[in-house]
């Protein structure tokens, strides 16, 4: 099974809360965590994400796509990043996710989700992606299932 693990700020938290200066040592600790992660064979990504001013939103009306621009949500209602994770159920995503270190101010909340998969659909959905995009569906749950 895989889960989506993504961080985000408290939303008690003022913007002005979240820490300026680098702290190379908390620093290590994330990179740590990865590695622990990675060594157990249960980390699949791992990524954070840069601020959403450089970004775009694109949303949809009339059946079509658009580019919105501002104003983007506040700071509070970002992910800051993400870890994706294989494991044997949810409550190891948790187990894992309790251990994560936290301190950036961009983590304080972890939100766990389990993404969908091919177990997760019913036969006539999985018939209309294998018709559909039989390359990407073949290798998209190939490598979930070799895992």
């Amino acid at each position: 099974m895989r889960f989506i693990i993504t961080a985000q700020t408290s939303a008690d938290k003022q913007a002005t809360e979240q820490k300026s200066d680098f702290d190379a040592e908390l620093f290590k600790a994330y990179m740590r965590f990865n590695e622990e992660m990675h060594q157990a064979g249960v980390l699949v990504a791992s990524e954070g994400l840069n601020p959403s001013a450089p970004g775009a939103r694109i949303a949809v009306a009339n059946g079509k796509r658009y580019v919105v621009d501002g104003p983007f949500p506040e700071s509070k209602e970002l992910v800051g990043g993400f870890y994706l994770v294989e494991v044997n159920s949810l409550d190891e995503a948790i187990q894992w996710a309790l251990r994560a270190p936290s301190g950036f101010g961009s983590d304080d909340i972890l939100e766990v989700r389990q993404l969908t998969g091919s177990g997760d659909l019913p036969p006539e959905i999985l018939q209309l992606i294998t018709e559909s995009a039989p390359t990407w569906s073949a290798s998209a749950w190939q490598s979930r299932s070799a895992s």
